[in-house]
């Protein structure tokens, strides 16, 4: 299995969150790139040190996001991704691109050396907070392959947070989860409904029973919860490991320190 290979493991794999300054055009940006990119560079290190299995850098603080993604934001991030490895050589790597820019995350995992994206979108129409957003699996693994990139995995977010799901409340997440799978999905991600709150372990349960691909839980894990989330193949954190619990606070190295270590012990 590609995830094995990868990530040496295949249950309770864990995945660090970079969440990349606001990148120069976007109404917050207000850093040089050397700053961002340094930033990104330092919470890196922190995740390396804790000896945590995977990072994942993601232009989160680009608020508010927009389905038009310039060509600026691309070369930021791969600039910030192609430092972060360096510093990284020989840890998992992943990207993800606000908002549903997945062609661009793939072009930059490849420019820039990465392991795998976060897809939004993959499969099924829904109403995210940007807009209509539309299934992209076809043209996605397609693009994949014209630009050589088929080492890249795809984990991809399946009813996912911060969106409504009334266009398919009559499709369940475990068939969400099983057209993925047939969509030629690596990975499938649950989450809560926003940044940081939890899944629910029931979906994760039923869904994991209906798919043979690996199943990753994308918000809402802490120290005090993770038990109910140890049959997951990988757990994404990013709020848990901030200051104060809050996703735009740096990362606590502190925190990454005694997850990883309770990660070990269990």
């Amino acid at each position: 299995m590609k995830f094995l290979d990868l990530f040496g493991r295949l249950k309770s794999v864990v995945i660090g969150m970079i969440h990349v300054k606001a990148l120069p055009g976007t109404p917050l940006g207000c850093m040089k790139m050397s700053q961002i990119t340094e930033e990104a560079c330092r919470e890196a290190a922190i995740y390396r040190d804790a000896g945590i299995d995977g990072v994942i850098i993601e232009n989160m603080h680009d608020i508010p996001y927009s389905f038009s993604v310039g060509p600026e934001v691309s070369a930021c991030m791969t600039a910030v991704c192609a430092a972060v490895r360096s510093i990284c050589p020989g840890l998992p790597l992943g990207v993800q691109i606000l908002s549903a820019a997945n062609q661009q995350a793939l072009a930059v995992a490849l420019a820039s050396g990465l392991d795998f994206i976060r897809a939004e979108g993959f499969v099924f129409s829904h109403v995210a907070d940007e807009g209509l957003l539309n299934a992209c699996a076809g043209d996605l693994l397609r693009y994949r392959k014209q630009i050589g990139a088929e080492h890249v995995h795809i984990f991809t977010d399946i009813k996912k947070k911060h969106s409504s799901h009334a266009l398919t409340s009559d499709v369940s997440i475990e068939e969400t989860a099983r057209a993925a799978e047939f969509f030629l999905s690596d990975g499938l991600i649950i989450t809560g409904a926003a940044t940081g709150m939890q899944a629910d372990p029931r979906e994760l349960r039923d869904v994991s029973q209906s798919v043979r691909i690996p199943v990753l839980i994308g918000s809402g894990v802490t120290y005090d919860n993770i038990e109910r989330y140890l049959d997951a193949n990988g757990v994404i954190i990013g709020s848990h490991f901030k200051q104060g619990g809050h996703w735009a606070n740096a990362v606590n190295p502190e925190q990454v320190k005694r997850f990883m270590g309770k990660i070990r012990k269990l």
